[in-house]
């Protein structure tokens, strides 16, 4: 049996640097949204997900807490550490690493939102909740395989959840809430049907990934997997300064993510690409400022660049886009670029007018 500690290391996987890259834009920012994996079988995605939640440093939580509270955020405390709280107590703390959480396939609404004792609630005017996977989640990874195949309501209550930080379960006039903030992970394979497209929407960033076709990258591949299964210790060892590196960068990341700019030629250059490439709604806009943000933060700056709007762009359209049947991938990335680079030229001969 392997040892469920020695995760294969974040920073051993071979390629896929979009999907890595979107992974740790949302570990810094959590509030991008979650992200959507697109891609065929066996294209590293559970493994990047295990290996982002051992990447992650390490969170504080109220002890005996079901739903690990923060407790220095009283905020987002579930109601029994506020009444705690409040009583005078001080509350117990203890460390632990941050946890994934699966969603199986065939899952209940109840087993997702948790079930609410009614009965005891209408007579004893008592609360008791049991806690469901949104309550373990809270302040961890919520990893949903194939989400194109779950009920559409149980992936409207997800993401509902992932955007508001907090799970409302109501039954017969009695309601209960508790903290359920989460990076939100789904993959799907789009050969098995699609997602709605207002569920697509919703989805923070988009990253569609493909097999490896490059001989030596996959043969490198299969060298890191037979070293890593031959000696996980050993192999975890040797990746652990990258990783770590890697850590320490998400850290400072999420402390520079409040003081990152975004000037006013920028978010004109955002709002451009959105009208430009036919989204509905707003929320491009808006996931393209926050994400072109999280990258500048992740590379040590604090003004947001043409380059992280790009990058961003990409992410946060492929899925919002309406694409003509047959459309292969790839056409908006040149479209973007061009928008971009036209954007520049214009500015250019304007600039003059500023000085």
């Amino acid at each position: 049996m392997k040892n469920k500690n020695l995760t294969y290391p974040f920073t051993a996987i071979v390629g896929q640097e979009t999907m890595k890259k979107t992974l740790i834009l949302n570990a810094v920012n959590p509030k991008l949204g979650g992200v959507l994996i697109r891609g065929e079988k066996g294209t590293a995605k559970s493994t990047a997900v295990r290996a982002l939640a051992a990447l992650l440093p390490e969170i504080e939580v109220v002890d005996g807490c079901k739903f690990g509270c923060n407790p220095y955020k009283k905020a987002s405390m579930c109601m029994e550490c506020i009444n705690r709280l409040n009583s005078g107590e001080e509350l117990p703390v203890k460390k632990r690493k941050t946890r994934v959480v699966e969603l199986p396939v065939g899952s209940t609404e109840d087993r997702v939102v948790g079930a609410l004792d009614i009965e005891r609630a209408i007579k004893k005017g008592e609360k008791r909740f049991e806690p469901g996977i949104l309550a373990e989640a809270n302040r961890g990874i919520l990893y949903v395989d194939e989400v194109n195949l779950l009920d559409d309501h149980i992936v409207d209550v997800l993401l509902d959840s992932a955007a508001m930080g907090v799970n409302t379960i109501e039954r017969e006039g009695v309601s209960y809430s508790h903290p359920a903030e989460f990076i939100l992970i789904g993959t799907m394979n789009p050969e098995e049907g699609e997602l709605r497209p207002q569920l697509l929407d919703r989805f923070g960033l988009c990253v569609h990934i493909e097999g490896i076709a490059d001989i030596d990258e996959r043969m490198e591949v299969v060298k890191r997997r037979a070293s890593y299964e031959n000696d996980p210790a050993g192999f975890k060892d040797a990746w652990k300064e990258e990783d770590e590196k890697l850590r320490n960068a998400v850290i400072r990341a999420k402390k520079l993510l409040e003081e990152t700019v975004v000037s006013d030629d920028i978010l004109r250059l955002i709002v451009q690409i959105a009208i430009e490439m036919n989204v509905d709604g707003h929320r491009a806009d808006i996931i393209m400022m926050k994400a072109a943000r999280t990258l500048a933060a992740l590379d040590g700056r604090k003004n947001v660049t043409e380059e992280d709007v790009q990058t961003a762009a990409d992410m946060a359209l492929q899925h919002r886009m309406r694409r003509k049947p047959f459309q292969k991938q790839g056409v908006e990335e040149e479209k973007i670029a061009g928008i971009i680079s036209h954007a520049h030229k214009h500015e250019h001969m304007h600039s003059h007018e500023h000085l």
